[in-house]
């Protein structure tokens, strides 16, 4: 602790640390941090003998922590910011510090209206409109394309014309109801507030994803499943067309418990894949552009016109709708993909095999995903033909 006469003999030895490699620690920044669990107390060093007091020594790890810390803090960064960049670099943060934020991303992500909800006995529909009036009110709109990737697919269109009559003949959906950007709103709310989907909306929303293409092929596989493979479906599929193994409520809840239930690497495993989802997504359109600059539709074309139309084409478009990938945002996505893991297994469970073959074919999901998926999840008998 500082006291009015200055740092104490052992933090003075943190920020002498810290300006050998360069960098300006403060004392009070050590109390704070300190305050915010990321950098443990000092330690004591017994006694001095004859009533003069103790002595006390930093931990051997708070020079690296110190170091780390005072590279990462800054203007506007969180106490849980630094713990979620500390823990992705590998730094020894506090088991209970870091799943506090994780816990921290998920609760940020508030809808506007429902803490003002009088009591939930109307139910989960009643929840939903009041959150989706407030929501009409405000003016917000779910952004089902970002601009960027509404360029590409505009510049692909001119370049290439029509689709070929073959890949029309895969849509089986004479009369397709894509949503709107309102619709994909609500069903925004409701999968958060509710927890699933019905697989009729889960193709409207693929298609609302990708207006410019005439044909998708992947929105109709999902919603023929139950006419194609009705022994599978009826394993994981209710009357109504909802998924049975998604779990119903709170979507904020599940992932709550998966940030302090999850084993660190696993969280780890996950921040890293997430990151690289990331890096692959802005490399891939950059990889496109360059066909497009150059007018000539070769691999990076063909693999975006496949990949918009199936989940790795998903995890793209998330990717341009969050420019400032904060340490916030990249945790909500590292329990997102830790869930979508959990939900393979269980889906496995239901129907021995899971198809793992078809995770594996180019353009289905984003590489880090793939094998992230078939690393943690994919069952050991399987592993052979991978």
């Amino acid at each position: 602790m500082s006291s009015s006469d200055g740092p104490s003999t052992a933090d003075q030895q943190l920020i002498d640390h810290a300006a050998r490699h360069g960098l300006t620690v403060t004392a009070k920044q050590l109390e704070v941090w300190r305050r915010a669990s990321l950098l443990p107390g000092n330690v004591s060093g017994g006694g001095l003998g004859r009533g003069k007091g103790s002595t006390s020594a930093p931990p051997p790890e708070s020079f690296d922590l110190v170091l780390a810390l005072a590279r990462r803090a800054g203007r506007g960064k969180r106490p849980t910011d630094l713990a979620l960049l500390l823990f992705a670099d590998g730094h020894p943060v506090p088991e209970t510090t870091v799943r506090a934020a994780f816990r921290a991303a998920v609760d940020a992500v508030s809808l506007p209206g429902e803490d003002d909800h009088p009591d939930n006995s109307g139910g989960l529909e009643e929840q939903v409109d009041h959150v989706a009036g407030h929501l009409s009110e405000a003016g917000h709109a779910f952004t089902l394309v970002p601009a960027r990737a509404r360029r590409i697919d505009e510049r692909i269109a001119r370049l290439l014309g029509e689709p070929p009559a073959e890949l029309a003949q895969l849509d089986k959906n004479a009369d397709p109801t894509p949503m709107t950007p309102q619709d994909a709103l609500l069903a925004a709310v409701t999968v958060t507030l509710g927890g699933t989907m019905s697989v009729q909306e889960m193709g409207d929303l693929l298609r609302a994803m990708n207006p410019g293409m005439a044909v998708h092929p992947f929105a109709s596989l999902v919603e023929t499943t139950h006419q194609d493979v009705p022994e599978a479906a009826d394993l994981v599929m209710a009357d109504d067309g909802s998924l049975t193994f998604l779990t119903e409520g709170d979507a904020r809840d599940l992932l709550r418990d998966l940030a302090e239930a999850a084993a660190l690497e696993y969280l780890a495993a996950g921040w890293r894949t997430a990151q690289q989802v990331r890096e692959w997504a802005l490399a891939f359109c950059e990889r496109v552009e360059a066909e497009l600059d150059a007018r000539e539709a070769g691999e990076a074309v063909t693999e975006w016109l496949l990949s918009r139309g199936l989940p790795s084409g998903l995890s793209l478009l998330e990717t341009l709708r969050d420019p400032r990938n904060s340490p916030s945002s990249t945790a909500l996505s590292t329990l997102l993909l830790l869930h979508q893991c959990q939900k393979y297994a269980e889906l496995d469970e239901l129907v021995p095999g899971c198809q793992w073959e078809v995770l594996q074919m180019p353009g289905v999901l984003p590489p880090p995903v793939r094998d992230l998926i078939l690393t943690t999840v994919q069952p050991k008998d399987q592993e052979a033909t991978r």
